[in-house]
């Protein structure tokens, strides 16, 4: 059964920095295309990035919220996907999910109901 496993949220000053996790089991990660969405309080839920699977090059996408700010990033061996996160704005506060699926679509993917993480708490403030 694939399960995604999201770690490495909390709280930060603006200007700092996190690492998410986005760790796998039951299934090879680098085979997908894992995106990292986020969903802020009152708002949408927003694909933020996404890396494709090895197969295609793991090319990465970002969005333009993020671009130049975030790195999307995938360890085979630790079949974990990593989020580094630059320098923080308060407007980044949100729930961080990663989720699996075929193909990345710009800088999501689309993921059925069953390959997403549970999420994990992003806090930026001072």
């Amino acid at each position: 059964q694939l399960q995604l496993v999201e770690s490495g949220g909390g709280l930060v000053q603006p200007g700092g920095s996190l690492r998410l996790s986005c760790a796998a089991s039951g299934f090879t990660l680098s085979t997908y295309a894992i995106g990292w969405f986020r969903q802020a309080p009152g708002k949408a839920l927003e694909g933020i990035s996404c890396i494709s699977g090895s197969s295609r090059d793991d090319s990465t996408y970002y969005a333009d919220s993020v671009k130049g700010r975030f790195t999307i990033s995938r360890d085979n061996g630790k079949n974990t996907v990593f989020l580094q996160m630059n320098s923080l704005k308060p407007e980044d506060t949100a729930v961080y999910y990663c989720a699996a699926g075929p193909v990345c679509v710009y800088h999501t993917v689309v993921a059925r109901d069953d390959n997403w993480g549970q999420g994990t708490q992003v806090t930026v403030s001072s």
